[in-house]
């Protein structure tokens, strides 16, 4: 029975590690956290037309890891020490936006996976910078949104980029991250309006 618990408690500590990419986890995983306040009364109610679905943004191989990039010069990137996400970017950052938009106007927000209720406005877009810059001294965020309405009869597009100072440790880039992230959220949730 001991020799069961051990293999299995290895197995596990071995898959976890696999999660991670054999790199040693850090004490604690870092997430995204709404800075809009929160909501009185989060029911809601839309026209045809109305609600808005938030999908998860495109992200290039750099950021398809729970690990912070560093950039260092054009074509060079590591990834910050001691550093990483809960999960992946993309899925931080779209349910980010989508709370930002649900505190910030009075439009109904569906998830992807709830798309077929309502085909609204439709945001799409590819998260292509979401790290340090060791150049600028400086987290950047940037979004590059498509917003479409039903039946895609009309497409907009705008890029949102937010740039907050950090040394490059692991204490100053998550919140800074944080703060950007959440400055590229609230100018999203504005162009979507309503």
């Amino acid at each position: 029975m001991r020799m069961g618990r051990f293999f299995l408690t290895g197995a596990m500590a071995l898959m976890l590690g696999g999660c991670f990419g054999g790199a040693k986890v850090p004490a604690t995983l870092l997430s995204l956290d709404s800075s809009a306040p929160p909501l009185a009364q989060p029911q809601r109610s839309s026209a045809a037309g109305q609600a808005v679905t938030i999908d998860y943004p495109l992200i290039p191989k750099e950021l398809a890891t729970t690990r912070v990039p560093a950039e260092a010069g054009g074509t060079a990137v590591s990834y910050i020490k001691d550093l990483m996400w809960v999960e992946t970017p993309d899925k931080l950052f779209q349910r980010l936006v989508q709370e930002t938009v649900l505190r910030t106007t009075r439009r109904v927000v569906l998830d992807p996976r709830q798309s077929s209720l309502d085909p609204g406005l439709r945001l799409t877009g590819s998260l292509s910078k979401f790290g340090y810059d060791a150049g600028a001294g400086a987290v950047v965020v940037r979004y590059d949104g498509a917003l479409s309405t039903g039946g895609g009869s009309r497409v907009e597009t705008r890029r949102f980029e937010a740039r907050v100072p950090a040394d490059g440790t692991a204490r100053s880039v998550g919140p800074a991250l944080n703060q950007a992230a959440n400055q590229v959220a609230t100018e999203v949730a504005a162009w979507i309006g309503g």
